[in-house]
């Protein structure tokens, strides 16, 4: 399974690299591009159930969690 965020349900992205010199010549050499998100593993204590759970997150998702509380926000995602 790719890596994806378990609350927003954010991954990777393909976007185009596209300079101002391709735009003028209506040529693309450059391609395609991954763009990743920004995901990180935290280990969340969750007082409700007495013990740590690890996720991998995005950025956002933390601020979710920090503005609505780890219980509230983990069992909507469904992680709990």
């Amino acid at each position: 399974m790719a890596k994806m965020c378990a609350v927003t349900g954010k991954s990777t992205l393909v976007g185009g690299r596209y300079s101002n010199r391709t735009r003028a010549t209506q040529f693309n050499p450059c391609g395609k591009v991954r763009r990743k998100a920004n995901l990180q593993r935290h280990k969340i204590y969750v007082s409700e159930l007495g013990k740590h759970v690890s996720v991998l997150l995005s950025a956002k998702a933390v601020k979710t969690i920090a503005k609505r509380g780890a219980f509230k926000t983990l069992s909507k995602a469904g992680v709990i």
